[in-house]
């Protein structure tokens, strides 16, 4: 193995690790992908990753200041094809070899900092953090999926952005109250938390379950190798959303919902029967 192989593989182990330490749920889902595409989507996991880990963890640091130089760390890595920092480095060899565009990356860092200056949204901007902190993650994705398949990405591009808005959906719905009481952000646009009621959170689960049902057309048409994957991530997501939908508003905000790791296994068999079957 020559030295730049080496620390190609070395900088994804990184990537690879990073999924493990912070997401099992996730992990499973690429483990369901194909062996090809487990390093690109850690890749990604990892830089999506880091840079919500400065937003959202390192307090006590001048975060505006830190986003800033992940930015422009991100943009030289790319430009220059390497980078010392290996989940950068792991990141922009996805860039090149799946012609990730500039846009998909600059408008996922642009949600990161609002973070950084909005704790409410109204409707536009809430559609605007949605589209930068989900659905352009989505779109990463889909470019490896579609290992240059332009025709085949653009046909599948709206419903891979309602699978990524689904999943930040019952997140923001999940993280209710850590939001609002350890961040101090409210995502759902005209959203008094004072008066949080059962109506409320019918309509926010109405808009989410339109969302699961416009996705899973989408991943019915994925290619092959990834199906199954993402099939995977898609049925973790509904459990937890269900799970949500059957408990009263105010235990939302008492409580945060999740899903036990012998549950992730039970989804994931009668996921891979389904997948198998042919019955998604």
């Amino acid at each position: 193995m020559n030295t730049i192989a080496l620390y190609d593989t070395v900088c994804l182990k990184a990537s690879r690790h990073t999924t493990y330490s912070y997401s099992t749920s996730f992990s499973l889902g690429i483990r369901s992908l194909d062996k090809r595409f487990h390093a690109p989507i850690h890749a990604i996991y990892g830089f999506v990753r880091f840079a919500d880990e400065i937003v959202d963890t390192f307090h006590g640091h001048d975060k505006q200041d830190l986003l800033r130089r992940f930015r422009e760390d991100t943009y030289r890595a790319i430009a220059d094809g390497i980078s010392l920092n290996p989940i950068l480095h792991s990141f922009q060899r996805v860039v090149h070899t799946y012609r990730v565009e500039r846009e998909l990356y600059d408008t996922f860092l642009d949600s990161m900092a609002m973070d950084l200056t909005d704790t409410a949204h109204d409707q536009r901007s809430y559609e605007t953090y949605i589209l930068g902190s989900a659905e352009v993650v989505g779109l990463m994705c889909l470019r490896v999926f579609c290992e240059g398949d332009d025709a085949l990405y653009q046909k599948l591009k709206p419903a891979a952005m309602k699978l990524g808005a689904a999943f930040q959906k019952v997140n923001f719905l999940r993280d209710l109250k850590d939001d609002h009481q350890n961040l101090g952000r409210t995502y759902f646009p005209g959203i008094d938390l004072s008066r949080w009621d059962e109506d409320t959170k019918r309509t926010i689960e109405a808009d989410i379950q339109a969302d699961f049902d416009a996705a899973l057309m989408g991943i019915r048409q994925l290619p092959k190798g990834a199906r199954f994957g993402v099939y995977m991530a898609y049925i973790y997501y509904v459990h937890l959303f269900r799970k949500i939908k059957a408990l009263p508003a105010n235990r939302i905000m008492q409580e945060r919902v999740r899903v036990r790791n012998r549950r992730k296994i039970a989804l994931l068999t009668t996921s891979y029967l389904r997948h198998s079957f042919g019955m998604l």
